[in-house]
């Protein structure tokens, strides 16, 4: 089974994939890590590696390169911004919540200011979304990919999880 977790940063996409990998025992991939790996490679933050991607597609066709490498290889919980598009699947997800709350759960996480997280979250998604729109075609507020959006600011993190995992156990028959 090919799961995709796919959500703005603070929406919970970590927390839901790290949960169902372990309670499905299958493994998860984190694009957002290979992300992160990427730029620690190159001993750059994040912010640097986003400004990097939004010159060229390379840095972004890597992650998904190795996304899709590692899907033929079987079962998984795919978490990343694109999975849902880039992916088959056999269950797509879309996480979503309103930006003050995912900056709250980013700055409490960060140990940032609320002000701040809400500025840098609004500038990364804005880089995103330009990049996907240039490199990919796909619109970040069309969720007609997803089978199943949840509303994280809605639900907390363990309807989330029951609402997500009662889903996937509806296919495993």
């Amino acid at each position: 089974m090919i799961i995709t977790i796919s959500g703005a940063p603070g929406t919970g996409t970590t927390t839901l994939a790290r949960g169902l990998s372990a309670e499905l025992g299958i493994r998860w991939v984190n694009s957002g890590e290979l992300f992160r790996k990427i730029a620690g490679d190159k001993n750059i933050s994040v912010r640097d590696l986003n400004r990097q991607a939004e010159r060229g597609p390379e840095i972004d066709y890597l992650i998904d390169d190795a996304q899709k490498a590692l899907a033929k290889d079987g079962p998984g919980i795919f978490e990343g911004r694109l999975s849902g598009h880039l992916l088959s699947a056999d269950l797509k997800v879309l996480l979503k919540a309103d930006l003050k709350v995912r900056a709250g759960r980013i700055a409490n996480r960060e140990s940032k200011l609320l002000e701040d997280s809400i500025s840098e979250t609004r500038v990364r998604e804005e880089s995103e979304a330009r990049r996907y729109k240039k490199y990919y075609n796909i619109d970040m507020d069309d969720f007609s990919v997803y089978d199943l959006v949840v509303d994280t600011g809605k639900f907390n993190e363990k309807t989330t999880f029951g609402i997500v995992l009662a889903a996937a156990r509806s296919l495993i028959r």
